[in-house]
């Protein structure tokens, strides 16, 4: 796979209940978007962001803001809708145009799901970088590992808060940048 210098690092937030079943897959809705932007050239992480997302069909449980800290209402404060966080990534990053990464296939299944469900166009090139894999095969590892135990084998601290957006893409495209070396 080609990749270009620039490479946009997304991490998704999502409603969530405590009971992990075909509710929480059928209603799940984006509640954050984390991105931020590696430049491979020079290892500089930027534009380091998190958009919060209000959620139109489903609501913020106890178990989602204990998770990621968001609560309803950070969203009702701050939150745009869907569309205007898909416009603001084609407007402020060029999504469209660079190679995207995230860490594990569910960020952009859902970013697939969720603008297919809203009529929404999709934000990100086809050029995607699954960064859990990419770090297995790096490190030669029989079994995936998720994001905070990759930040421990690499001997690097998780920066900010586990299960936040802004935080994760960050951790996330510090992960992305070892592998690539």
């Amino acid at each position: 796979m080609k990749i270009t210098n620039k490479i946009i690092v997304v991490d998704l937030e999502a409603t969530c209940w405590e009971d992990d079943g075909d509710y929480q897959r059928n209603h799940s809705e984006i509640i954050e978007i984390g991105i931020c932007v590696l430049d491979q050239s020079t290892g500089e992480i930027t534009q380091n962001k998190g958009i919060l997302v209000k959620p139109e069909q489903s609501e913020i449980s106890p178990f989602c803001e204990q998770l990621t800290t968001i609560s309803q209402e950070m969203i009702d404060a701050e939150g745009v809708y869907l569309d205007e966080a898909v416009n603001e990534l084609f407007q402020d990053y060029g999504s469209h145009l660079y190679t995207w990464a995230s860490y594990g296939a569910y960020d952009k299944n859902m970013f697939r799901r969720q603008c297919k469900l809203k009529n929404i166009d999709y934000p990100f090139s086809d050029k995607h970088i699954n960064v859990k894999e990419l770090f297995r095969e790096a490190r030669e590892i029989r079994r995936s590992v998720g994001m905070k135990k990759a930040l421990r084998m690499l001997n690097m601290n998780l920066d900010g808060t586990h299960h936040r957006g802004i935080d994760d893409a960050f951790n996330t495209a510090k992960i992305l940048r070892w592998s690539l070396q």
